[in-house]
């Protein structure tokens, strides 16, 4: 399994039309969880982000929120952003278009939101053609691996506090296979930027600037 835990700028630059980041020189950090919800794990992270006053963006699977549509209020109720995720986490590099461009409107009728993150962050360009359209697409500065079952949970606790910075966008998973990691990660990331000053907020919050459209 190859990606990075860090993007590099070069990728930011070429990929300038999606959001990796939101510049800043405020000790401001942007967690995201993708998949949820689930149920032992986005209740988990909502108590956590509670303890901190802290605010977080949940790219939500359209197939999980009907499965618990309770959690998925709690979500809301909290005040945390979401974020449309696909219905099915579908790969865009492996999907036709119409099934692709029909399973985000069917997550889309249970998902009010204008935020989009591609599941496996991958699209085509023809997909992202029109999707940019209608969403503003947020990809990620900083992946916790918590997702990767082959890192241990202090590996992904270092990735993010060594690569996290003002305005970076950081990756968790609320979801059965990042469990084991995230439970262990989560609340030593809250505590450590915590104790630096830092505040945590929803991407909706920073009023991040569309790319341009084309």
């Amino acid at each position: 399994m190859m990606y990075w835990i860090k993007t590099p700028w070069v990728i930011k630059k070429i990929f300038s039309f999606f959001v990796w980041d939101i510049p800043t020189n405020e000790k401001i950090i942007y967690l995201t969880f993708d998949d949820g919800p689930h149920e032992t794990a986005t209740p988990f992270i909502l108590d956590e982000l509670k303890k901190y006053n802290a605010k977080g963006t949940f790219f939500c699977l359209g197939k999980n929120v009907l499965e618990y549509p309770k959690i998925f209020q709690r979500i809301i109720d909290e005040e945390h952003e979401v974020g449309n995720h696909t219905y099915h986490h579908l790969n865009g590099w492996e999907t036709k278009n119409e099934k692709y461009f029909n399973d985000i409107k069917l997550a889309s009728s249970i998902i009010q939101s204008n935020l989009f993150r591609p599941p496996y962050g991958k699209l085509t360009r023809s997909q992202w053609l029109i999707v940019n359209r209608q969403y503003t697409i947020i990809m990620w500065d900083v992946l916790s691996g918590d997702f990767d079952t082959k890192l241990s949970a202090e590996k992904c606790l270092q990735n993010v506090l060594h690569n996290t910075k003002p305005g970076s966008v950081v990756v968790f998973h609320d979801s059965s296979k990042a469990w084991e990691r995230m439970n262990y990660v989560l609340p030593k990331v809250l505590e450590f930027f915590n104790a630096k000053g830092y505040q945590f907020h929803t991407i909706k919050k920073a009023k991040v600037k569309t790319p341009a459209r084309v």
